[in-house]
């Protein structure tokens, strides 16, 4: 059974526990686990972002869920229909696909009508819950999604029966299906995993075949992490026991991007397991480098008022209490300063490569 059928069996498991229900005369009813964050919990030992026990019941005689659960079979109905038809449609396909309107008559006889749902937000949320609800990921469903994700380097990958050598690329790279877990990996020879924050760092490292120097994977996202890119870098970590080290800005947002990848997100919780990557290592930028790296006060920019709210954020998360967070995190709300990557080119342009290495092998990380 491949892994789409696996989805199919389980998502029909899920819709006919509701018709048990009705055949038992029971009111329909779903459990739910709760994607509050109330229900998010930080697990310190196995260092994840991870969903609590809580569960709620969405029922459908009740005024305050009806038109929920019904939304939420509908959606169920969708995701069915896509997999039995051999499609793989977006959220946004799934959003029109779903839209209708129903013409009723209310308790005082008046004709009225109703969307199914009036913005994909509210598709976005049942799919979310249908995923929480059956453990399984969109992707594994065939749910097609924006992939920002792209790597080069020594792994060899076969995709629908194609072999794809990332060492081949040109001066491109392989771009990251919508569910890496689709792809087989027939060959790794890379000695860690180099996770860039920047499209353009990449795109430079990829181009002086930073790669091929250091025998590693190079893999972006292009800012902040999508699924599937989380999802490879998971993979890679966890089934080739590859050290991953991750490379941003010397800024709060940068600094939660890595925490993304290593720890998870608050909105994604429950597929920390499957997407977190708790052994991903910081390489920098930190605020403490732009000291001991002597970056010139001319690539030096000056924190905004935004920048400070979201460090004073980051202090409080349980994922940021280590001692060299904490004091990271308190250098930067003293000098109020940031720098980007490329702030190391004050000492020429070959010294990022000098930089990065460095840092890897001489085991100046945080982890």
């Amino acid at each position: 059974m491949n892994k789409r059928d696996e989805a199919l069996r389980r998502l029909e498991e899920f819709a006919l526990k509701l018709l048990e229900q009705i055949e038992n005369k029971q009111p329909p009813y779903m459990e739910i686990p709760s994607r509050t964050l109330s229900n998010t919990v930080w697990d310190p030992e196995r260092k994840m972002l991870l969903l609590g026990p809580a569960k709620f019941r969405r029922e459908l005689f009740d005024m305050k869920e009806a038109r929920k659960f019904m939304q939420t079979v509908l959606m169920l109905k969708l995701l069915v229909q896509a997999i039995r038809e051999g499609v793989y449609p977006t959220i946004r396909d799934l959003y029109y696909h779903g839209k209708h309107t129903i013409e009723f008559i209310d308790h005082l006889g008046r004709k009225q009508k109703e969307n199914t749902w009036d913005e994909q937000t509210e598709s976005n949320a049942v799919l979310q819950d249908i995923e929480v609800a059956t453990g399984l990921l969109r992707e594994e469903m065939g749910i097609s999604a924006d992939v920002k994700g792209k790597m080069v380097g020594p792994i060899i990958v076969r995709s629908r029966g194609y072999e794809i050598d990332c060492t081949r690329m040109g001066e491109g790279a392989f771009g990251l299906p919508p569910n890496p877990d689709d792809l087989e990996i027939v060959k790794i020879e890379a000695t860690y995993v180099l996770c860039v924050e920047k499209d353009a760092i990449f795109q430079r490292l990829n181009r002086e075949e930073f790669w091929k120097r250091e025998n590693c994977i190079l893999i972006t996202a292009k800012g902040m992490p999508d699924r599937a890119t989380r999802r490879m870098l998971r993979r890679l970590w966890e089934e080739y026991k590859l050290p991953v080290y991750i490379l941003t800005d010397a800024d709060p947002y940068g600094w939660y991007i890595y925490s993304v990848y290593k720890s998870g997100s608050i909105a994604l919780s429950y597929e920390s397991e499957r997407l977190a990557c708790p052994g991903a290592k910081f390489i920098g930028l930190t605020t403490s480098d732009i000291i001991e790296y002597r970056i010139s006060d001319e690539y030096v920019i000056a924190a905004t008022d935004r920048d400070i709210k979201r460090a004073t954020e980051l202090m409080k998360y349980p994922w940021f209490q280590s001692p060299h967070w904490q004091k990271e995190l308190k250098l930067f709300l003293k000098l109020k300063k940031k720098v980007e990557i490329e702030a190391l080119s004050t000492h020429g342009f070959k010294f990022l490569h000098d930089y990065i290495i460095d840092k890897i092998h001489h085991g100046k990380f945080i982890d």
